[in-house]
């Protein structure tokens, strides 16, 4: 153990992604709705207008005053983790970072016109090296896709609905709001985590980290392997009850749950996605201003629809049954009215219908 706590760890290269574009790590709902919003007319007009509402000042005033700042002088060692994620996602300018005294662990990563990005001591005490490599890794990521504006618009308003419970509707439409950013920053989570991956470039210290975020500083107790079949097990369990209840539960959420996450990030690590990336072949941010809208959204959409065939959670497999069974009927009509061979095409519109229901 070094002074700072923190495991010594051989020193390594790490490779580096000039000119990365936030889309090559971006979960595909996280990455349409991002683009959808760039290429709105006026949105950076409308948010900076909105930045006077908002209480980015009295944030950065309370963490200068009440948290400690990263730099050379104080958290050295976090300092260059920050530098070293900046460098290795190509982002130019270096966030501030500061830690807060606080037992919880936890991060995030706020502000309008420059991202702040805050740790908590029970994070900085609860992993090694390389595991708040990963996590400070996941910040710079959510910083170089512009998720601070957003995370900033639904920390105020959170805040606001709170004050205008008592106003009939107003309450209403501000929750509406809240629960579709909750929605897209849970996504935006996973976008992150993958962010992390590609700075600290070791999927092992990527779960570890996730792990002890769930069930504390007790590795020696845990198995990473147990720890994703709880990813499995909490998907494919119980009946459709159990179904709306994962919904119910996830509603309130900022983040996915952890074991999700987990199984997300491993699941990522293994694709030939991850693997472009790493061999130098991903999109460039000169490349952002050509992105198409629609092919963000029918990335999106397939992502969703293949989400739903391969799920194995009850109300999914119901909806991909229902599915299935539209399209046999749908074939079945389309063969009756078009005259075609009722042996043949139905037997293979009913093997096709078969096959989609089971997906």
């Amino acid at each position: 153990m070094t002074e700072t706590g923190f495991e010594k760890v051989p020193a390594r290269n790490r490779r580096r992604f000039p000119g990365i574009s936030s889309r090559a790590y971006e979960h595909p709902a996280d990455r349409s709705a991002l683009v959808a919003l760039r290429k709105l007319s006026g949105f950076d007009t409308v948010f900076k207008a909105l930045s006077g509402l908002l209480p980015e000042r009295s944030l950065r005033l309370l963490f200068l005053s009440e948290s400690v700042r990263v730099g050379e002088a104080q958290f050295p060692h976090l300092h260059e983790m920050l530098r070293d994620a900046c460098y290795i996602l190509d982002l130019e300018k270096v966030p501030q970072m500061y830690v807060q005294q606080d037992p919880k662990p936890n991060a995030m990563c706020i502000g309008l016109d420059e991202p702040i990005i805050v740790v908590t001591t029970g994070l900085v005490e609860l992993l090694d090296e390389e595991e708040m490599r990963a996590v400070v890794g996941h910040e710079v990521g959510h910083a170089l896709s512009g998720h601070a504006v957003y995370r900033t618009i639904l920390l105020f308003l959170t805040g606001l609905a709170l004050k205008v419970a008592w106003i009939p509707l107003g309450n209403v439409a501000i929750m509406a709001l809240v629960t579709a950013l909750r929605e897209w920053f849970r996504k935006s989570e996973l976008s992150a985590d993958r962010a992390g991956l590609l700075v600290g470039q070791d999927v092992n210290a990527s779960m570890r980290g996730l792990m002890k975020i769930a069930g504390g500083n007790h590795l020696h107790e845990m198995n990473v392997d147990s720890f994703l079949a709880q990813a499995e097990e909490y998907e494919a369990s119980g009946d459709l009850r159990d179904s709306v209840l994962k919904i119910l539960n996830m509603l309130p959420r900022t983040h996915p749950f952890t074991t999700v996450r987990a199984a997300e990030l491993k699941k990522w690590s293994q694709n030939r996605d991850y693997q472009r990336i790493m061999d130098g072949h991903y999109p460039r941010r000169e490349e952002d201003k050509d992105t198409s809208v629609s092919d963000s959204f029918r990335e999106s959409a397939s992502h969703y629809a293949e989400s739903v065939r391969s799920s194995k959670d009850p109300l999914f497999k119901l909806v991909g049954d229902i599915a299935g069974g539209a399209a046999d009927v749908g074939g079945r009509l389309r063969d009756k009215f078009t005259g075609a061979a009722g042996g043949g095409s139905g037997s293979a519109g009913e093997a096709k219908g078969g096959a989609t229901g089971q997906g």
